[in-house]
């Protein structure tokens, strides 16, 4: 697979990375077996970079995350870990803000180490902003890990432009951890170009906005009372309709293209620049081998017109999170 290089002194990764929280959370029951399949397959196929969280079914993930890379060069594969977010036993959320002071950034990743089985963590970022801590503080703490030789580079995940201006004041900053895709597409105004002005990439999640791109999604389709879309207001009602009408009008694109929706929406992400990686967040290894394929798609101008017609910027119906959700987020003031 192809490779791009994460920000100006990032590490270069694989064109497509692997997302891994579904195989622990949120998004219903996986099966243990299949997802550490799905990694060695991913591994086997190019992909280099696997996103984790420490609070990712309370560090369940990073501990299969362990057990995949086991048989493994640890050398071989680029580890992203966000950590911040606090959970309850019940396997709740407890309330914003996030876990993010000096403190609690080196406590938090002396666990990550060892349920990863590792001794270093190649990118390390809080996964938001506590509005109660600044920036560089938690920067500062990450960069003092980074002398230590625990960490490699530093990231964040969800900053405004003007958070991740005063964030590379202190320290590089790897790669931006954001939502992007046919249907979130609001870095694009500031924060974006800000990355691109100090030399950090962006790794982008949700980039099949979390299943409704899949081309697999279904009005009647029901949910697990833990999965995160139960609550999202773009699967709710009439807002689920009419997102799955643009899905439907991108499935007239893909198939004239030859392709699936799922990976026309991730290589029109990729499509964005060199500095941008997909994270894909396939658990299965057929959904994985149809992601694949979209890191070999190749978008001519017309197919990016087209796809632009069928999901113009700003078509989404909802936000991308709920609301109480969408107020904690620093990207979106």
């Amino acid at each position: 697979m192809d490779k791009r290089t994460l920000g100006t002194h990032g590490p270069r990764v694989s064109k497509l990375g692997l997302g891994a929280m579904g195989m622990s959370d949120l998004y219903g029951p996986a099966d243990d077996a299949e997802s550490i399949a799905t990694i060695h397959a991913a591994l086997d196929a190019g992909i280099t970079l696997i996103d984790t969280g420490d609070f990712y079914g309370s560090g369940h993930n990073e501990l299969l995350i362990r057990d995949a890379l086991r048989q493994r060069n640890r050398d071989d594969v680029v580890i992203s870990v966000k950590f911040g977010s606090r959970r309850s036993p019940d396997g709740g959320f407890q309330p914003a803000p996030a876990d993010t002071d000096p403190v609690a950034v080196k406590d938090r990743l002396s666990y990550t180490l060892r349920r990863l089985g590792t001794d270093h963590v190649d990118i390390y970022r809080p996964t938001r902003l506590n509005p109660n801590v600044p920036i560089e503080d938690t920067v500062g703490a990450i960069a003092e890990l980074v002398q230590a030789g625990y960490v490699r580079h530093i990231g964040l995940s969800e900053v405004s432009a003007a958070t991740l201006r005063r964030a590379a004041a202190v320290h590089p900053i790897s790669d931006l951890q954001i939502e992007y895709s046919l249907l979130s597409r609001g870095i694009e105004t500031s924060i974006l170009p800000t990355a691109r002005e100090l030399g950090t990439g962006i790794t982008a999640y949700g980039v099949l906005s979390r299943g409704l791109l899949s081309g697999h999604w279904t009005p009647d389709r029901e949910l697990a009372g833990n999965d995160f879309r139960g609550h999202s207001p773009r699967f709710q009602g009439e807002n689920l309709r009419a997102n799955l009408a643009l899905v439907d009008a991108l499935d007239k694109v893909a198939r004239s293209i030859g392709a699936t929706v799922a990976q026309v929406a991730i290589a029109w992400v990729a499509s964005r620049g060199s500095d941008v990686v997909p994270l894909v967040g396939a658990r299965r290894r057929d959904r994985l081998q149809e992601s694949l394929a979209a890191a070999e798609l190749v978008m001519t101008e017309d197919h990016l017109d087209a796809i632009e017609a069928a999901v113009p910027a700003g078509a989404a119906a909802g936000d991308r999170y709920p609301t109480q959700h969408m107020a904690a987020l620093d990207s979106e003031r």
